[in-house]
């Protein structure tokens, strides 16, 4: 009954975007699937048709930069190094940095610009950089997901982009998951504290370099902003905010009785056919929860359940 009245008044509180909203079997009112858990446990605190598949879109990025930080925990490269962009970064679109072929960008700051702005050149870079190509990098992609039980995942690509006939694609099919088994990824990335370094920025700079790009971090959860400085040679080409509208935007904040933030990440995602999706996590007083929602008609529809279940899970 608890949940159900949250539900409905998360629904209640988007009644505006709901209205208009498009919905469809991977796209609805309020969402396709949702869940709650505290991270600690893995203890189960709501859901709410959290085995129905959706389209996750750009929620699958959360899978790549799980297994970059798992190769740099195992010391196959580190984040410093640098990656050279392969042609396979042509298939994709925007979001993006704008990657071509032969340009250079290190480790960390392509997962800057992969978890901030969800650039999908970003994500396909990462992925040949992982596994030696593109295929490589979502048979891996599949096995761990297999490894965790994420029985209902299926992965085809290491950014979520959806099968379209007229782009450069290999792809044919969508991303397809389910709230549960992204929770159970979720509940993995966030044992790896590096991942906050990366999902906790709200903004940063892209600054073009003579041979390829970097990043520098201006504003983060909890840390002063900073300025960025520029080398000979470079140029800022734009500023990066992270789509994450419940960490970086002040009217969607979730605060802490000491005044400090709450939400630290994870990942958002959004296309057309499976609607806005996102993994969301924060702590209070010590305890760490991580929500799922996956498939909502709307972004506004999207925050205002991940906020209000958030927000429950921390004082549950």
């Amino acid at each position: 009954m608890m949940f159900r009245a949250l539900v409905l008044a998360a629904a209640l509180f988007a009644a505006a975007g709901a209205s208009a909203a498009k919905t469809s079997s991977h796209r609805r009112d309020p969402y396709v699937g949702a869940i709650a858990a505290d991270a600690a446990s893995g203890r189960v605190i709501t859901s709410d048709h959290e085995a129905e598949e959706a389209y996750p879109a750009s929620v699958t990025k959360l899978m790549t930069a799980f297994l970059v930080l798992e190769d740099v925990a195992a010391g196959r490269y580190s984040l410093t190094n640098m990656v050279v962009a392969t042609p396979a970064v042509y298939m994709s679109e925007a979001s993006w940095v704008g990657l071509k072929a032969g340009e250079r960008m290190s480790v960390r700051d392509l997962m800057y610009a992969m978890l901030v702005e969800s650039a999908n050149d970003a994500a396909i870079a990462l992925g040949v950089n992982s596994a030696g190509s593109f295929d490589a990098f979502v048979a891996k992609m599949n096995a761990r997901a297999a490894d965790l039980g994420m029985t209902r995942t299926r992965y085809y690509n290491p950014n979520g982009l959806p099968p379209n006939s007229r782009k450069r694609y290999p792809w044919k099919n969508f991303n397809v998951s389910t709230a549960a088994d992204q929770l159970r990824l979720a509940l993995e990335v966030v044992k790896l504290p590096k991942i906050f370094e990366f999902t906790s920025v709200k903004t940063c700079d892209l600054v073009k370099t003579p041979y390829g790009y970097r990043i520098n971090v201006t504003r983060a959860v909890n840390r002063p902003q900073r300025t960025t400085r520029l080398a000979r040679g470079e140029t800022i080409v734009k500023t990066l905010k992270n789509h994450n509208r419940i960490m970086r935007e002040d009217k969607l904040k979730l605060f802490n009785p000491d005044g400090s933030e709450t939400v630290d990440g994870l990942k958002t995602g959004y296309i057309d056919a499976g609607g806005s999706s996102i993994v969301l996590t924060g702590t209070r007083a010590g305890k760490r929860a991580v929500v799922v929602v996956l498939g909502s008609a709307s972004a506004d529809i999207r925050e205002a359940n991940a906020k209000r279940l958030l927000a429950d899970a921390l004082v549950w």
